[in-house]
């Protein structure tokens, strides 16, 4: 199809239902829209800082920031901060991980200027107000508890800390310590250094004219300035642990790989290795650690992958007296995956794909996915993840099978 308008020409058309453009602004700012002909928008603005980036003392500042940005700006309050979007039927919430923090909202695609006005006040105009301060510091510690708490959430944050050594590998939360030594002045100068429009990437998905995105994003963004992120420093290691609780009644085990970093052209295979060995009732975990012996309820893989790193975990809840043949059994399905045929190769393709049309049928996915792909290279790859999925061979699967080291993790009854 041939466009006569100019202004088309560059528009990335890859689907009849969107349209994809992306401009970096005088001050910095990165721009990503897709354009969906559906009533609902999702904006999201990322700054690259996140947990990867923090020294060992303080680890967990990144999280704090993300609490505190939502406890009053200069205009406005706690409160009207979630008022003025929820009373549009909007949803506004924020994470953390490794390389990005992200806050973002979704509403109906005609509040749009409401969404960015919100969304760039609280992050870039936070106050952090004392008593505030003080009081998240406690609800972190309660959130750091909880996943303590959890033997599923523990598990896979202590393979975390098995595969990388510290900071990196230390809980994004940070520590109890650590959180309540942090005071108010370093909290905001941390977030006054890296929340420029340097570091960071807008993200608009919805049913909104590209023009209209850019002009809010000037109009509400601050000028240029802060610190520019230095990559992060990460030393690999293979740990092997266990930890005994007496409140539980089913062992936690969890094994960990190294694996293709979110950057490298290999992430497409490791997401097809993830799904072969673990990803649904007719992977081969599933099939024969569950379905065949018996032997556990969940099993499962995960592959995390950002700019600067990536691992692969295989997670399973069993007895306490079956950890080692569980083990035994996964690390030979692991290896076993030199030995894939060509059929099941290109059934898994389908499954990848498949599985990544279905997840961006939601708007704050692909609002994520297309941060994601613009931190480890650009935006645009995201719309080639097909095509690069199915570039995939053998051989890169059965590189992937040849890793013989890995970091555990058991939290057995006791």
């Amino acid at each position: 199809m041939k466009f006569k308008k100019k202004k088309l020409k560059k528009v990335d058309q890859r689907s009849p239902c969107f349209q994809f453009q992306r401009k970096k602004l005088k001050n910095g700012l990165v721009v990503l829209h897709e354009k969906r002909d559906v009533p609902v928008t999702t904006v999201m603005l990322g700054t690259k800082f996140g947990s990867a980036y923090e020294s060992e003392k303080e680890k967990g500042i990144a999280h704090f920031i993300e609490h505190l940005c939502f406890k009053g700006t200069k205009k406005r309050t706690t409160k009207e901060i979630a008022f003025e979007l929820e009373k549009v039927g909007g949803i506004l919430n924020a994470f953390t991980s490794e390389q990005i923090t992200a806050y973002h909202v979704k509403l109906p695609s005609e509040h749009l200027e409401l969404a960015m006005d919100v969304i760039f006040d609280i992050y870039f105009n936070p106050i952090f107000p004392e008593e505030e301060v003080k009081k998240e510091a406690n609800v972190i510690c309660e959130e750091i508890r909880m996943y303590h708490d959890n033997p599923s959430s523990h598990v896979i944050e202590m393979i975390k800390r098995g595969l990388y050594e510290k900071p990196f590998g230390s809980f994004i939360a940070g520590t109890e310590e650590n959180v309540r030594s942090m005071n108010r002045e370093q909290l905001l100068r941390k977030h006054d250094e890296f929340y420029v429009p340097e570091n960071s990437i807008l993200c608009v998905v919805g049913n909104n004219d590209f023009e209209d995105v850019l002009n809010f994003a000037e109009k509400f963004c601050v000028v240029s300035g802060g610190e520019k992120l230095v990559a992060p420093k990460i030393n690999f290691q293979f740990l092997k642990e266990q930890e005994k609780r007496k409140d539980i009644h089913q062992a936690n085990v969890v094994l960990g790989f190294h694996f293709p970093k979110g950057s490298e052209k290999e992430v497409y295979a490791g997401h097809v290795f993830s799904t072969i060995l673990g990803q649904g009732m007719s992977s081969k975990l599933f099939t024969e650690v569950r379905e065949k012996r018996g032997l556990a309820y969940s099993v499962k893989t995960f592959y995390e992958a950002e700019k600067d790193y990536g691992y692969l975990i295989i997670y399973i809840g069993t007895d306490k007296e079956k950890v080692e043949k569980v083990i035994k059994v996964c690390l030979k399905e692991f290896e076993g995956m030199k030995n894939l045929a060509d059929v099941e190769l290109k059934e898994a393709k389908e499954q990848v794909i498949g599985n990544q049309k279905v997840e961006a049928e939601g708007s704050n996915e692909t609002a994520l996915n297309l941060i994601l792909s613009e931190i480890s290279g650009k935006a645009e790859d995201y719309y080639d993840f097909e095509k690069n999925v199915n570039k995939v061979c053998l051989k890169d699967i059965q590189k992937l099978a040849g890793k013989t080291e890995y970091a555990s993790f058991v939290l057995r009854p006791g």
